[in-house]
């Protein structure tokens, strides 16, 4: 690794010790989730959707030994910004255009002699002319999928992880800080949302999406338009603030005016559900129990609907990673894990990234005191 290049903050250890139970001599990491992580920057703008589009022929991948060094792969046009902000030294570059990089992705595991190893690829991202070109290239190879074992890999968090998760959520909540209480009726969700963006990106985000609408708007997902606030609606948003790569992600429950006391008694029993929902967060349990428990107490509250997903992993690139909190959720939470819990129904969406401790679960930004439903004006 070259001297100036960034601290590598990803979890070497652990993908070490499951390569080894595994039996992988290498994986190579295609996705945007597994190629950010192990190449320690992640690409902007357009390079990131070359990154996320399979059929790219721009794509870029990093090819991880058990035993040496990683190379990255890239098009000339994306490997200057691997050279500057990345951790691996080695970057190979192929004419993005007018050559394969999977191609050139198997000419670097001949050059470290794995031809005939066991490698990893993952199934769930690749497309199937690109897992057949590979494995047509290094046909005494033994290719297996390592999506699930990447999963493993990412959701246990190191302190440099954590330090920047927490750096994500406080930048996302001062921009909430500064934007909801300067909100006022007659203000369009298109406008409000622009605000939060900007915001986010005036701090120092590499980018930013979500959502932001009225109660009143009965399409949550169909994007921010002109609809205009009234004075008690509730302001429903969730947005993820990407700062170097990982996820500020959080959601506040924001009432446009003096909110009524009917507001107030249903922000409260919304609000204990779901913070009875994080103290369940504990080592051991089951991602599935977590719904099911929060499910559960909306029903006991009287509160009709269900829940959609009650919680989620988090990390680099996407927000939404194993474990998820629903009903067939396969996985149990571990010390380490760092996981959004969003348990909701309707406009009243809470919602915080958690680390999980050996007690109770650690909140990441605490900057906004949730007791309360904040208030615009």
């Amino acid at each position: 690794m070259a001297e100036n290049h960034r601290e590598i903050i990803a979890n070497i250890e652990r993908l070490n010790q499951l390569m080894d139970r595994n039996n992988y001599s290498a994986v190579v990491a295609r996705s945007g989730k597994n190629f950010t992580y192990l190449a320690g920057f992640a690409y902007p703008g357009t390079l990131a959707r070359h990154l996320d589009f399979p059929d790219s022929p721009r794509g870029v991948l990093v090819v991880w030994p058990r035993h040496g060094d990683p190379v990255l792969v890239a098009n000339e046009i994306a490997a200057p910004l691997a050279r500057r902000d990345g951790w691996i030294e080695n970057v190979q570059v192929y004419d993005g255009y007018g050559e394969s990089p999977y191609a050139r992705t198997v000419e670097v595991l001949k050059e470290m002699g794995l031809e005939r190893k066991r490698i990893g690829l993952e199934k769930d991202y690749l497309s199937a002319r690109q897992w057949e070109e590979m494995t047509s290239l290094v046909p005494k190879a033994k290719i297996m999928d390592c999506t699930d074992m990447m999963d493993q890999v990412r959701w246990i968090k190191t302190p440099a992880e954590v330090e920047m998760l927490e750096k994500g959520a406080n930048l996302l909540d001062e921009v909430y800080l500064e934007v909801f209480p300067t909100v006022r009726p007659g203000d369009t969700e298109r406008e409000v949302h622009s605000r939060i963006i900007e915001g986010c990106i005036r701090r120092g985000a590499n980018w930013a999406h979500g959502i932001l609408n009225t109660s009143r708007n009965s399409v949550a997902y169909g994007g921010e338009g002109d609809m205009a606030f009234q004075a008690g609606d509730i302001i429903r948003n969730d947005y993820v603030s990407y700062l170097n790569g990982y996820p500020g992600h959080q959601s506040r429950t924001v009432v446009v005016g003096e909110p009524s006391s009917e507001l107030i008694e249903t922000y409260k029993i919304n609000r204990d559900i779901y913070r009875a929902t994080i103290d369940h967060c504990r080592p051991g349990v089951r991602a599935s129990d977590i719904y099911h428990f929060a499910n559960n107490a909306f029903g006991d509250a009287g509160i009709e609907g269900k829940v959609a997903l009650a919680g989620h992993g988090v990390g680099a690139w996407w927000h939404q990673q194993e474990p998820y909190m629903v009903p067939s959720g396969k996985h149990t939470l571990e010390k380490g894990m760092v996981v959004a819990l969003e348990p909701h129904i309707g406009p009243w969406h809470l919602q915080d990234m958690v680390l999980i401790t050996d007690g109770a679960p650690r909140l990441l930004s605490p900057l906004i005191n949730t007791d309360e439903m904040m208030v615009t004006g």
